[in-house]
């Protein structure tokens, strides 16, 4: 990776800090593996009658290239108020109780989970759809860029977070 891109794959604050403006905020960058049960537990209260869960993971391949890994570089600063703003905006959409997602930067190996989002509510249909409906804001709006990396070839593709 050259110093140029270095400081966009690595998050400010430590991954326990991350964790917390993921919980409390709703939305986090971190650049270690995600530990999704940390962000389950966050989320368990004794009003919420369904959970809803998504986890991305790097596959081995993209528009028929074989992929052998993929570096995230993000925004921190400005994808931690964008997320916020997602969340806050998905609880006011559906009838949720609470939603947090996470989303990887670095480098990131075949299988390694790149996002995590969890949402919960009284019932399944809203938990289901806000969760779809933050993936789709999660990957369209946060500034997360990733770089692929192919098994065919020296080059490597810049894709936007949904391509």
């Amino acid at each position: 990776m050259s110093s140029l891109h270095k400081g966009s794959s690595i998050i400010s604050i430590s991954g326990n800090e991350a964790y917390d403006i993921a919980i409390e905020q709703g939305f986090a960058l971190l650049d270690k593996p995600i530990n999704d049960r940390r962000l389950k537990l966050a989320l368990l209260n004794d009003q919420s009658g369904a959970l809803a869960t998504f986890e991305g993971w790097v596959r081995n391949h993209n528009n028929a290239r074989p992929v052998t890994k993929l570096t995230y570089y993000g925004y921190e600063k400005l994808a931690i108020n964008q997320g916020e703003k997602l969340i806050t905006q998905a609880k006011q959409q559906f009838d949720i109780i609470n939603a947090v997602a996470i989303h990887r930067i670095g480098d990131l190996a075949i299988g390694d989970m790149a996002v995590w989002i969890g949402v919960t509510a009284h019932h399944r249909y809203p938990a289901f759809d806000a969760c779809r409906w933050l993936l789709d804001a999660i990957k369209a709006d946060i500034p997360v860029w990733k770089q692929e990396f192919y098994a065919d070839s020296e080059e490597s593709l810049w894709l936007s977070n949904n391509g």
